[in-house]
């Protein structure tokens, strides 16, 4: 009776080790840097993070005026101005800062309370810069 051996033979392994060389060379370089993807999706993070914060602060402002942060300034659009709206203030963690800038002006007196402005957000991490854009609703 002749005994049938079973297993793989050198050619389909060395196949299937080229195939899988070849899969890894395409795939790796995707994978190796994501800090510009991660720095754009955490920086859209505080810009929405900053929008919503100023909605309920807006909100809080109709129900009681003296419950409100003021933004009633002429440049609202600063980490100092906004910052008070976010719990902990703007974020700066893991080399990543963030800076808020434009000229969104919530003028007491020249601006109604109610006006929405716009204020861009930069993450920065590195040499790496993104920006994202946040609305901001002034109060009285």
């Amino acid at each position: 009776m002749k005994s049938m051996q079973k297993g793989f033979t050198l050619i389909e392994l060395i196949v299937v080790i080229i195939i899988l060389g070849i899969l890894a060379a395409v795939a790796l370089p995707k994978f190796i840097d994501l800090t510009a993807e991660a720095l754009d999706a955490s920086t859209q993070g505080v810009s929405g993070a900053i929008s919503s914060a100023s909605a309920i602060n807006y909100g809080a402002f109709q129900a009681n005026p003296l419950k409100a942060i003021a933004m009633g300034v002429a440049n609202v659009c600063t980490n100092g101005v906004l910052g008070g709206t976010l719990t902990g203030g703007i974020p700066s963690t893991g080399g990543t800062t963030y800076t808020v800038s434009g000229t969104g002006n919530c003028t007491t007196g020249t601006i109604a309370a109610g006006t929405v402005v716009s204020c861009t957000v930069t993450g920065t991490k590195g040499s790496t810069v993104k920006s994202s854009t946040a609305s901001v609703i002034c109060t009285g």
